[in-house]
């Protein structure tokens, strides 16, 4: 991994996801899906689980059957008709995910997400979805998170049917990047200096964008290798309040849950740092906003930059 080519890798996130969305004009990867899907079944590790957990949550609220399955799991549903299973590797070779996989082959219908053709995810697919974000030469999945939450919105939309214009979401997520980008001289050092404390950050999103703060974390000890946990806003009450008494507390707080209040309550009673990114939180230290954050699906597919903006400024030099 180099964090140079990974601040490069995030610099470039405007560009990809234009690419990306030339791409879904220009033909609909998930075309070919079978007409009748009663269950579906995501397969992944790390950031593709995160990102499935999302797409998961908003299919069983449209009453469609769906789990984001750790891909090392033992037990999980067993293959039946009407089942689709969706495997999600960006190297196509997640050696968990490939196992899982082998219980559903020639069983279920296989629609693999990977950003790398040939792979072998791909050679056991009946559909294969390319992510098309580029190669990420800093050896972190950054772009390819991004664009696998965003397909997966696509193709949630695609099974329950609801009308959605995914390419023009991702032209509005690009505009929104390039403004984190672009004035990230106003607000990065600043930032950065906020979440730098003793005891490491912490990430917290409510359960519909709950992938948000499992990224943030994960980049943070990923790259600058800092100590980072993920929590749920709702659940925050009732697990990580407790850190609050004893250390230096500083989070990241994505907000939109109507639990946000019950969180900001203790924090200002405990005195605890918080960052709000992409809404005014009464209470929280400082507030990020950014272009179009008031929209919950370009928040969905673009918040996650502040903390890997500042994940790539402790690993490395910052431009």
């Amino acid at each position: 991994m180099n964090p140079a080519l990974y601040l490069a890798d995030l610099e470039a996130k405007p560009t990809a996801l234009a690419d990306l969305a030339d791409a879904l004009r220009a033909g609909d990867p998930f075309a070919a899906l079978p007409s009748e899907v009663r269950r579906v079944v995501f397969l992944g590790m790390g950031s593709s689980r995160y990102a499935a957990g999302v797409a998961a949550l908003r299919l069983r609220a449209a009453g469609i059957d769906a789990v984001a399955e750790y891909g090392s799991a033992s037990l999980s549903y067993p293959a039946a008709p009407g089942t689709l299973v969706v495997p999600i590797s960006a190297t196509g070779g997640s050696v968990e995910t490939l196992d899982a996989l082998e219980r559903y082959a020639g069983q279920a219908f296989v629609v693999a997400l990977t950003n790398t053709p040939g792979s072998k995810v791909a050679e056991c697919a009946d559909v294969v979805v390319p992510m098309a974000a580029g190669l990420e030469a800093g050896g972190v999945a950054c772009r390819t998170f991004q664009h696998t939450l965003a397909l997966l919105l696509g193709l949630a939309a695609r099974l329950t049917g609801r009308p959605f214009d995914l390419g023009a979401l991702l032209t509005r997520v690009a505009e929104a990047s390039a403004d984190l980008l672009d004035r990230r001289g106003e607000w990065l050092e600043e930032v950065c200096a906020l979440l730098e404390g003793p005891h490491g950050v912490y990430a917290i999103a409510p359960a519909e964008r709950l992938s948000s703060a499992e990224q943030s974390a994960l980049m943070f000890r990923e790259g600058p290798r800092r100590q980072a946990d993920a929590c749920e806003t709702g659940d925050w009450a009732h697990v990580d309040v407790y850190l609050t008494k004893t250390l230096d507390y500083r989070a990241i707080l994505y907000p939109g849950s109507r639990y946000d209040g019950q969180a900001m309550d203790w924090v200002r009673q405990r005195k605890s740092t918080v960052l709000a990114v992409g809404g005014d939180v009464d209470g929280a230290t400082r507030c990020l906003r950014y272009a179009g954050d008031d929209d919950p699906e370009v928040a969905l597919l673009t918040e996650v930059l502040v903390a890997e903006l500042v994940a790539a400024h402790w690993w490395g030099p910052s431009s």
